[in-house]
């Protein structure tokens, strides 16, 4: 999976650089693919852990915690 590099830009520019860089950009978009995956497969085990097929909204945000 790639995220889009617009969308990452845009998110170190909305939090206040001038500038951006196209490694910044790369390294930023790597970084949140990954912690991404990880926030997934913990999702996964919490519906696995509620006996359900299906991931929801409260298994990502326990995910999170």
């Amino acid at each position: 999976m790639s995220l889009p590099k617009a969308p990452i830009e845009r998110i170190i520019r909305q939090a206040g650089a001038d500038r951006v860089s196209e490694d910044a950009v790369e390294e930023l978009r790597k970084a949140v693919e990954d912690a991404g995956q990880d926030i997934a497969q913990e999702a996964i085990r919490m519906a696995d852990h509620a006996e359900r097929n299906t991931v929801k909204k409260e298994d990502v945000e326990m995910a999170t915690q």
